[in-house]
Protein backbone atom coordinates (compact mmCIF):
# COMPACT_ATOMS: atom_id res chain seq x y z
CA UNK A 1 0.00 0.00 0.00
CA UNK A 2 1.40 3.26 -0.89
CA UNK A 3 2.08 6.13 1.96
CA UNK A 4 -0.81 8.42 -0.42
CA UNK A 5 -3.54 5.67 0.16
CA UNK A 6 -2.38 4.87 3.77
CA UNK A 7 -3.39 9.15 3.91
CA UNK A 8 -6.11 9.13 2.33
CA UNK A 9 -7.54 6.08 4.23
CA UNK A 10 -6.85 7.94 7.52
CA UNK A 11 -9.50 10.55 6.20
CA UNK A 12 -12.84 9.42 7.39
CA UNK A 13 -15.10 8.40 4.63
CA UNK A 14 -17.80 11.28 4.24
CA UNK A 15 -21.40 9.74 2.79
CA UNK A 16 -20.03 6.37 1.92
CA UNK A 17 -18.34 3.41 3.14
CA UNK A 18 -15.31 0.89 1.79
CA UNK A 19 -14.44 -2.46 3.09
CA UNK A 20 -12.42 -4.81 1.08
CA UNK A 21 -13.62 -7.73 -0.95
CA UNK A 22 -14.16 -11.19 -0.18
CA UNK A 23 -12.69 -13.34 -2.13
CA UNK A 24 -9.55 -10.94 -2.93
CA UNK A 25 -8.62 -8.10 -0.85
CA UNK A 26 -7.10 -6.13 -3.50
CA UNK A 27 -10.71 -5.06 -5.22
CA UNK A 28 -11.82 -2.17 -2.65
CA UNK A 29 -16.15 -2.02 -2.53
CA UNK A 30 -17.09 1.58 -1.94
CA UNK A 31 -20.60 1.69 -0.66
CA UNK A 32 -22.31 5.16 -1.59
CA UNK A 33 -25.44 5.79 1.60
CA UNK A 34 -28.77 6.46 0.78
CA UNK A 35 -28.03 10.18 1.49
CA UNK A 36 -25.74 10.55 -0.20
CA UNK A 37 -27.91 9.32 -3.31
CA UNK A 38 -30.65 10.94 -3.20
CA UNK A 39 -29.05 14.55 -2.53
CA UNK A 40 -26.82 13.60 -5.80
CA UNK A 41 -30.02 13.06 -7.60
CA UNK A 42 -31.69 15.87 -6.18
CA UNK A 43 -28.66 18.13 -7.47
CA UNK A 44 -28.20 16.79 -11.44
CA UNK A 45 -31.36 16.14 -12.02
CA UNK A 46 -31.80 19.84 -13.95
CA UNK A 47 -29.14 18.08 -16.66
CA UNK A 48 -30.95 15.55 -18.79
CA UNK A 49 -28.31 12.63 -20.40
CA UNK A 50 -28.58 14.22 -23.62
CA UNK A 51 -27.23 17.32 -21.76
CA UNK A 52 -24.00 15.51 -20.63
CA UNK A 53 -23.44 14.30 -23.97
CA UNK A 54 -23.65 17.33 -26.12
CA UNK A 55 -21.71 19.57 -23.05
CA UNK A 56 -18.50 17.35 -22.38
CA UNK A 57 -17.83 20.13 -19.71
CA UNK A 58 -20.79 18.75 -17.50
CA UNK A 59 -19.62 16.03 -17.34
CA UNK A 60 -17.09 17.48 -14.60
CA UNK A 61 -20.00 19.20 -12.95
CA UNK A 62 -21.84 16.31 -12.62
CA UNK A 63 -18.49 14.49 -10.87
CA UNK A 64 -17.93 17.55 -8.63
CA UNK A 65 -21.41 17.36 -7.48
CA UNK A 66 -21.06 14.04 -6.36
CA UNK A 67 -17.59 14.34 -4.78
CA UNK A 68 -18.61 17.67 -2.86
CA UNK A 69 -21.31 15.94 -1.09
CA UNK A 70 -18.72 13.63 0.10
CA UNK A 71 -16.74 16.23 1.20
CA UNK A 72 -14.52 15.80 -1.83
CA UNK A 73 -13.42 12.44 0.76
CA UNK A 74 -15.04 10.18 -2.61
CA UNK A 75 -12.37 11.87 -4.95
CA UNK A 76 -9.37 11.44 -2.74
CA UNK A 77 -10.40 7.63 -2.49
CA UNK A 78 -10.54 6.92 -5.43
CA UNK A 79 -7.84 8.56 -7.45
CA UNK A 80 -5.46 7.14 -4.02
CA UNK A 81 -6.67 3.54 -4.87
CA UNK A 82 -6.46 3.52 -8.85
CA UNK A 83 -3.16 5.06 -8.23
CA UNK A 84 -1.94 2.37 -5.67
CA UNK A 85 -1.02 -0.94 -7.88
CA UNK A 86 -1.46 -3.09 -5.12
CA UNK A 87 -5.35 -2.19 -5.18
CA UNK A 88 -5.98 -0.05 -8.25
CA UNK A 89 -9.31 -1.78 -8.40
CA UNK A 90 -13.15 -0.85 -7.01
CA UNK A 91 -16.95 -1.92 -6.82
CA UNK A 92 -19.04 1.38 -6.20
CA UNK A 93 -22.51 0.68 -5.13
CA UNK A 94 -25.31 2.29 -3.52
CA UNK A 95 -27.85 2.15 -0.67
CA UNK A 96 -31.41 3.54 -1.44
CA UNK A 97 -32.64 4.38 -4.70
CA UNK A 98 -33.22 7.46 -6.72
CA UNK A 99 -36.60 9.28 -7.00
CA UNK A 100 -36.75 7.20 -10.32
CA UNK A 101 -36.59 3.37 -9.80
CA UNK A 102 -37.20 2.16 -12.98
CA UNK A 103 -37.49 2.95 -17.08
CA UNK A 104 -34.77 4.72 -19.59
CA UNK A 105 -35.21 7.54 -16.72
CA UNK A 106 -33.64 5.33 -14.01
CA UNK A 107 -30.97 4.50 -16.73
CA UNK A 108 -30.16 7.43 -17.29
CA UNK A 109 -29.50 8.08 -13.58
CA UNK A 110 -27.04 5.29 -13.50
CA UNK A 111 -25.85 6.85 -16.48
CA UNK A 112 -24.96 9.72 -14.69
CA UNK A 113 -23.86 7.91 -12.09
CA UNK A 114 -20.98 6.16 -13.87
CA UNK A 115 -20.17 9.26 -15.87
CA UNK A 116 -19.29 11.47 -12.03
CA UNK A 117 -17.14 8.43 -11.07
CA UNK A 118 -15.28 8.26 -14.04
CA UNK A 119 -14.75 12.01 -14.58
CA UNK A 120 -13.34 11.85 -10.58
CA UNK A 121 -10.63 9.90 -12.14
CA UNK A 122 -10.20 10.74 -15.23
CA UNK A 123 -11.12 11.40 -19.17
CA UNK A 124 -13.06 8.70 -20.83
CA UNK A 125 -11.92 8.46 -24.38
CA UNK A 126 -14.43 8.45 -27.23
CA UNK A 127 -15.84 4.97 -27.75
CA UNK A 128 -16.40 3.97 -31.72
CA UNK A 129 -18.13 0.98 -31.14
CA UNK A 130 -21.10 3.61 -29.70
CA UNK A 131 -20.01 6.71 -31.41
CA UNK A 132 -20.01 8.12 -27.06
CA UNK A 133 -17.85 8.61 -24.32
CA UNK A 134 -19.71 5.71 -22.99
CA UNK A 135 -21.08 2.45 -25.01
CA UNK A 136 -24.32 0.66 -23.80
CA UNK A 137 -24.64 -2.54 -25.41
CA UNK A 138 -27.36 -5.91 -24.65
CA UNK A 139 -26.05 -9.30 -24.33
CA UNK A 140 -28.63 -11.98 -25.54
CA UNK A 141 -29.39 -15.64 -25.55
CA UNK A 142 -28.52 -15.71 -29.25
CA UNK A 143 -26.33 -13.81 -31.05
CA UNK A 144 -24.13 -13.34 -34.30
CA UNK A 145 -21.88 -10.67 -33.19
CA UNK A 146 -18.56 -10.70 -34.42
CA UNK A 147 -16.64 -10.48 -31.22
CA UNK A 148 -16.90 -12.87 -28.03
CA UNK A 149 -17.80 -9.17 -25.85
CA UNK A 150 -22.02 -10.25 -26.64
CA UNK A 151 -21.88 -14.12 -27.06
CA UNK A 152 -23.71 -15.28 -24.04
CA UNK A 153 -22.66 -19.22 -23.66
CA UNK A 154 -19.19 -18.96 -23.55
CA UNK A 155 -16.44 -17.58 -21.90
CA UNK A 156 -14.93 -14.34 -22.72
CA UNK A 157 -11.30 -14.61 -21.45
CA UNK A 158 -8.99 -12.49 -19.43
CA UNK A 159 -8.07 -9.52 -21.16
CA UNK A 160 -6.97 -5.84 -21.35
CA UNK A 161 -9.19 -3.39 -23.29
CA UNK A 162 -7.60 -0.47 -25.32
CA UNK A 163 -5.17 -2.74 -27.86
CA UNK A 164 -6.43 -1.74 -31.05
CA UNK A 165 -6.61 1.90 -30.22
CA UNK A 166 -4.15 4.85 -30.26
CA UNK A 167 -5.56 6.53 -27.01
CA UNK A 168 -4.28 5.44 -23.84
CA UNK A 169 -7.20 3.88 -21.62
CA UNK A 170 -5.57 3.64 -17.94
CA UNK A 171 -9.00 2.37 -16.38
CA UNK A 172 -12.32 0.56 -17.86
CA UNK A 173 -15.70 0.89 -15.86
CA UNK A 174 -18.01 -1.92 -16.34
CA UNK A 175 -21.82 -1.10 -15.11
CA UNK A 176 -24.72 -3.34 -15.24
CA UNK A 177 -27.85 -1.55 -16.25
CA UNK A 178 -29.97 -4.53 -16.40
CA UNK A 179 -30.64 -7.77 -16.59
CA UNK A 180 -33.87 -10.38 -17.13
CA UNK A 181 -33.48 -14.47 -16.74
CA UNK A 182 -29.63 -14.22 -15.99
CA UNK A 183 -27.42 -17.00 -14.26
CA UNK A 184 -24.14 -17.16 -14.22
CA UNK A 185 -22.10 -14.62 -16.10
CA UNK A 186 -20.03 -12.84 -13.41
CA UNK A 187 -16.79 -10.57 -13.87
CA UNK A 188 -14.14 -12.53 -13.97
CA UNK A 189 -10.81 -10.31 -12.32
CA UNK A 190 -6.71 -11.14 -12.37
CA UNK A 191 -4.03 -9.18 -11.06
CA UNK A 192 -1.05 -8.95 -13.31
CA UNK A 193 0.70 -9.42 -9.98
CA UNK A 194 -0.79 -12.36 -9.22
CA UNK A 195 -0.39 -14.23 -12.30
CA UNK A 196 2.07 -17.19 -11.84
CA UNK A 197 3.68 -16.99 -15.29
CA UNK A 198 4.13 -13.16 -15.36
CA UNK A 199 8.06 -13.18 -15.38
CA UNK A 200 8.24 -15.78 -17.78
CA UNK A 201 6.38 -13.83 -20.49
CA UNK A 202 7.54 -10.57 -19.23
CA UNK A 203 11.14 -11.93 -19.88
CA UNK A 204 10.87 -13.39 -23.25
CA UNK A 205 12.58 -11.89 -26.29
CA UNK A 206 8.80 -10.97 -27.52
CA UNK A 207 7.97 -9.26 -24.44
CA UNK A 208 8.66 -5.68 -25.96
CA UNK A 209 8.66 -6.51 -28.84
CA UNK A 210 5.63 -5.09 -31.88
CA UNK A 211 2.93 -6.53 -32.34
CA UNK A 212 0.24 -6.11 -34.89
CA UNK A 213 -3.89 -5.32 -33.27
CA UNK A 214 -7.12 -4.89 -35.61
CA UNK A 215 -11.01 -5.81 -34.40
CA UNK A 216 -13.83 -6.83 -35.80
CA UNK A 217 -16.15 -4.54 -37.80
CA UNK A 218 -18.73 -4.17 -34.79
CA UNK A 219 -15.99 -2.02 -33.07
CA UNK A 220 -15.88 1.38 -35.72
CA UNK A 221 -11.88 0.96 -35.68
CA UNK A 222 -10.58 0.11 -39.23
CA UNK A 223 -6.85 1.31 -38.29
CA UNK A 224 -4.57 -1.34 -37.24
CA UNK A 225 -1.95 -0.18 -34.38
CA UNK A 226 1.58 -1.71 -33.15
CA UNK A 227 2.38 -1.64 -29.70
CA UNK A 228 4.31 -4.37 -27.53
CA UNK A 229 2.34 -6.45 -24.48
CA UNK A 230 4.34 -5.34 -21.67
CA UNK A 231 4.75 -1.63 -23.09
CA UNK A 232 6.19 0.39 -20.11
CA UNK A 233 7.07 0.02 -16.79
CA UNK A 234 5.55 1.90 -13.60
CA UNK A 235 7.13 4.06 -11.46
CA UNK A 236 8.65 1.18 -9.59
CA UNK A 237 9.38 -0.86 -12.62
CA UNK A 238 7.30 -3.60 -12.68
CA UNK A 239 5.14 -4.04 -16.24
CA UNK A 240 2.33 -2.45 -17.62
CA UNK A 241 0.30 -4.34 -20.39
CA UNK A 242 -1.62 -4.46 -23.10
CA UNK A 243 -3.37 -8.14 -24.09
CA UNK A 244 -6.42 -9.59 -25.69
CA UNK A 245 -6.05 -12.87 -27.48
CA UNK A 246 -9.25 -12.00 -30.20
CA UNK A 247 -7.61 -8.78 -31.90
CA UNK A 248 -3.76 -9.75 -32.17
CA UNK A 249 -2.82 -10.55 -35.32
CA UNK A 250 0.47 -12.84 -35.32
CA UNK A 251 2.97 -11.88 -38.03
CA UNK A 252 5.31 -15.18 -37.89
CA UNK A 253 5.33 -18.37 -36.45
CA UNK A 254 7.26 -16.99 -32.95
CA UNK A 255 4.41 -13.95 -32.40
CA UNK A 256 1.61 -16.83 -32.74
CA UNK A 257 2.95 -19.42 -30.29
CA UNK A 258 4.29 -16.80 -27.97
CA UNK A 259 0.37 -15.24 -27.91
CA UNK A 260 -1.10 -18.47 -27.75
CA UNK A 261 1.15 -19.63 -24.80
CA UNK A 262 0.34 -16.46 -23.06
CA UNK A 263 -3.28 -17.02 -23.66
CA UNK A 264 -3.23 -20.42 -22.33
CA UNK A 265 -1.54 -19.22 -19.30
CA UNK A 266 -3.60 -16.62 -18.85
CA UNK A 267 -6.73 -18.94 -18.85
CA UNK A 268 -5.04 -21.66 -16.66
CA UNK A 269 -4.24 -19.45 -14.01
CA UNK A 270 -5.82 -20.43 -10.42
CA UNK A 271 -5.84 -16.85 -9.06
CA UNK A 272 -8.32 -15.05 -10.52
CA UNK A 273 -11.95 -14.56 -9.00
CA UNK A 274 -15.92 -13.92 -9.69
CA UNK A 275 -17.02 -10.62 -9.30
CA UNK A 276 -21.24 -10.67 -9.15
CA UNK A 277 -22.39 -6.97 -9.81
CA UNK A 278 -25.76 -5.78 -8.88
CA UNK A 279 -27.77 -3.69 -11.33
CA UNK A 280 -26.63 -0.64 -11.16
CA UNK A 281 -23.24 -1.10 -9.23
CA UNK A 282 -20.18 -0.79 -11.54
CA UNK A 283 -16.52 -2.34 -11.74
CA UNK A 284 -13.82 -0.03 -12.30
CA UNK A 285 -10.14 -1.49 -12.99
CA UNK A 286 -6.45 -0.24 -13.82
CA UNK A 287 -6.82 -1.42 -17.31
CA UNK A 288 -2.86 -1.72 -17.36
CA UNK A 289 -2.61 -4.01 -14.16
CA UNK A 290 -5.36 -5.77 -14.02
CA UNK A 291 -7.09 -8.55 -16.72
CA UNK A 292 -10.70 -8.72 -17.17
CA UNK A 293 -13.42 -11.26 -18.65
CA UNK A 294 -16.18 -12.60 -17.72
CA UNK A 295 -18.08 -16.00 -16.92
CA UNK A 296 -20.35 -17.61 -19.40
CA UNK A 297 -24.06 -17.73 -18.64
CA UNK A 298 -26.53 -20.65 -17.87
CA UNK A 299 -28.66 -20.43 -21.60
CA UNK A 300 -32.49 -18.94 -21.53
CA UNK A 301 -34.70 -18.44 -24.26
CA UNK A 302 -35.35 -14.67 -22.58
CA UNK A 303 -31.81 -14.09 -21.08
CA UNK A 304 -30.85 -10.20 -21.80
CA UNK A 305 -28.23 -7.98 -20.03
CA UNK A 306 -27.50 -4.92 -20.52
CA UNK A 307 -23.84 -3.43 -19.61
CA UNK A 308 -22.58 0.30 -20.01
CA UNK A 309 -18.55 0.95 -20.62
CA UNK A 310 -16.23 3.50 -20.09
CA UNK A 311 -12.87 3.97 -20.83
CA UNK A 312 -9.94 6.52 -20.70
CA UNK A 313 -7.20 8.13 -19.17
CA UNK A 314 -6.12 9.33 -16.07
CA UNK A 315 -5.97 13.00 -16.16
CA UNK A 316 -3.91 13.65 -12.49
Amino acid sequence: MTALLREVEATEPQGFSVAPFAANKRLQVVTLTAETIAAFDQAIAEWPLQALEYKPFLRYAVADKLDALTGYSLGKFLNATMRDRDTAAFLLQYEGQPEVTEGELRTEFEIKLSTAISHIIGLPNLDAMYGKYYARFTVLNDDNSDSYLRQAHRRMELHNDGTYVNERTDYVLMQKLGEANMEGGESLLLHMDDWADLDKFYRHPLAKQDIVWGAPKSKNVETKVKHPIFFEEDKNGKPHMLFIDQFAEPQNMAEGIYLYEMGESIEADENFFRVRLPVGSMLVVQNHCWLHGRDKFVSHPELSRELLRQRGHFTK
